[in-house]
């Protein structure tokens, strides 16, 4: 048995944090907390769970605190949470086979992150690296942080998948909470840009945080500024900020523009059914409708979904609009009955509105 330490930072977490360590307690993993200046019952409570209950100074910089907690851990092995992240499932003795397999490299938790989308609770997941060993990698960035290897001080390294789950429920709250977070991390962004104005990943960042509160014209101006600056087709977040850059052209009457950006780079980011349902948007947006159901039909077929829905109630949906753009209403609702049989409250809606249900 490879012994695993699991590195933890929280500042004002009282309502996450046992949620967050009770579920690693019995599978004997070592719990570091690192507090970073809470005023509530935070450490009290983890206090419950573990001993090794740290303070750290806040100086605006979260990979400062990241590797604060690699340095308190006692093993060489570390696995990376946050307060919002819950364990749900783990497969040890696989998980002790995957590090003996890729000593060298870095574990890729599966993330399930949950939000309200059109009065639904989703959810989207990914995978994130996390687990890797601390006298090989550490962090960088003040937000965002990103694991480098020490060696290279780059983010070039083999990553592997873990058989490890958590649900993140920080995307769960509501909208004024959003908000005060994607203010936090943006002045740190922003501060980065001043230091590293050619990294695609910060612009990246911050039209994600734009996005998270739905202030889709900024979102559009920081994605556009990353997919203009130089980016190795190898990095991870690639297809996400695609599949979000043509999600913030449709929000901005831009879907023209979406299809023609994408059009000559189709095939590089044809293989996510989020990619398929989001272009499908911008066609049918485009007045195109015949183009935009191809692509929905490839969204249910694709064999890779990064988003809840993207290839199922989210398509069908799209498609049944479509045919009510084309005249064909027995087949759109045919379509809305399929996305309704998911709950999704768009389709109950149009049944109800065509005196379908």
């Amino acid at each position: 048995m490879i012994p695993i330490s699991v590195c933890i930072i929280a500042k004002n977490e009282e309502e996450r944090i046992g949620n967050c360590l009770a579920p690693l307690v019995p599978y004997n993993f070592e719990i570091i907390v690192v507090d970073t200046g809470s005023t509530d019952k935070t450490k009290e409570i983890a206090l419950k769970y573990t001993d090794l209950v740290y303070d750290f100074e806040w100086i605006n910089d979260f990979s400062a605190a990241r590797n604060f907690s690699l340095k308190k851990a006692s093993h060489n092995y570390v696995l990376v949470l946050d307060c919002d992240e819950y364990l749900t499932d783990v497969d040890i003795e696989c998980l002790y086979k995957a590090i003996e397999e890729h000593p060298q490299g870095v574990g890729r938790l599966l993330r399930n992150n949950y939000y309200f989308n059109d009065g639904k609770q989703t959810n989207y997941p990914d995978r994130v690296e996390r687990l890797f060993h601390k006298r090989q990698y550490y962090y960088k960035w003040s937000i965002h942080e990103q694991v480098t290897n020490i060696k290279t001080d780059g983010t070039y390294y083999e990553r592997y998948d873990i058989p490890l789950t958590v649900d993140h429920v920080g995307y769960s709250g509501g909208i004024e909470s959003m908000r005060a977070k994607a203010e936090r991390n943006n002045s740190l962004l922003f501060k980065e840009i001043e230091k590293h104005p050619d990294d695609a990943y910060l612009y990246f960042q911050v039209a994600q945080s734009y996005n998270a509160i739905e202030d889709y014209e900024n979102a559009y101006i920081y994605y556009k500024k990353a997919f203009e600056l130089p980016i190795l087709a190898e990095q991870p977040w690639l297809p996400v900020m695609a599949t979000a850059f043509i999600s913030s052209m449709t929000h901005t009457g831009r879907s023209m523009e979406a299809i023609e950006f994408f059009e000559p780079r189709y095939d590089f980011f044809a293989n996510d059914s989020s990619f398929f349902c989001n272009i499908g948007v911008a066609y049918m947006n485009a007045n195109q409708p015949l183009k935009a159901v191809m692509e929905f039909v490839k969204a249910i077929q694709c064999p890779t979904c990064s988003n809840e829905g993207c290839d199922t109630y989210i398509p069908y949906y799209n498609m049944g609009v479509a045919n009510e753009l084309l005249g064909n209403l027995p087949s759109a609702i045919s379509f809305y009955q399929k996305s309704a049989e998911y709950g999704y409250p768009l389709a109950i809606e149009r049944l109800q509105a065509l005196g379908a249900v």
